[in-house]
């Protein structure tokens, strides 16, 4: 939502979709047009494209990874600036202390100053670099072409490092480094979980804001009315949560 994204698909196993359906729904109370898809089998993150195809047609894509959280100041304006490009793609990355057990990116600088990845490794005994990749990708047109080309892996998945390699031979793509006023967290164990979520918690007590907040969002991006974020926070219980959607309508957009 962030980068002016209004078309989006919820990609989940059979088991779990009916629950991201109930859940959001359709994306119209928020100004969006949600659409749901099932993987039927964990052939790898490259899948998604696949999946995805007919909703894509020519057209470019930004794909996230469920179990990712990002967040930071001024992040949509990164994010806009990667959904305008035209061409190649862009990954984003971040410093850890322990890059050999992530996916790990080495770049040059080109002509125009922007970074350029020259490798994209996973868990490498030799880091290239100190940034791991983060799960959020965005992708130009030819991205379902591309995705065809991938070959499944030796542990028989559709990798999203060989799609990335396919963008390396034109000196693509590009990577964003998130800087010291982002974080980025992977919520994909019981214990990273919890972890982000004290983290939010600190983050939303300290600041009186909500994250990830769709209809904030969708409100100041102007997709919906004053009128309809007041439908959207009455209709919720009585809750701390209903309390910040009054509030924000007695504020400037």
């Amino acid at each position: 939502m962030l980068a002016n994204i209004r078309e989006i698909q919820v990609i989940s196993a059979s088991s779990r979709l009916p629950l991201f359906q109930s859940l959001l729904g359709s994306g119209v109370r928020w100004g969006l047009d949600l659409k749901y898809a099932e993987q039927l089998s964990p052939d790898g993150l490259v899948q998604a494209f696949l999946i995805g195809e007919n909703l894509l047609g020519d057209c470019g894509a930004a794909l996230v990874f469920g179990d990712n959280l990002v967040y930071g100041h001024e992040f949509s304006a990164v994010l806009q600036r990667a959904a305008r490009r035209s061409d190649g793609a862009t990954l984003f990355a971040y410093r850890v202390a322990d890059p050999e057990r992530c996916g790990v990116v080495g770049w040059q600088f080109g002509n125009d100053g922007e970074r350029r990845v020259v490798s994209h490794e996973e868990k490498p005994h030799t880091p290239a670099s100190n940034c791991a990749v983060t799960g959020l990708y965005f992708y130009d047109h030819r991205v379902v072409e591309l995705a065809r080309r991938v070959t499944p892996a030796s542990r028989g998945e559709l990798e999203i490092m060989d799609l990335n390699r396919f963008y390396l031979n034109p000196g693509d793509p590009q990577v964003d480094l998130l800087g010291r006023g982002m974080t980025c967290l992977d919520t994909g164990t019981c214990d990273s979980l919890q972890k982000a979520g004290s983290y939010i918690r600190a983050l939303e007590k300290r600041q009186a804001l909500k994250i990830g907040c769709p209809e904030e969002v969708a409100w100041r991006q102007r997709w919906i009315t004053d009128e309809q974020l007041m439908a959207l926070a009455t209709s919720s219980r009585r809750s701390g949560y209903r309390l910040y959607l009054e509030i924000l309508l007695g504020e400037q957009r």
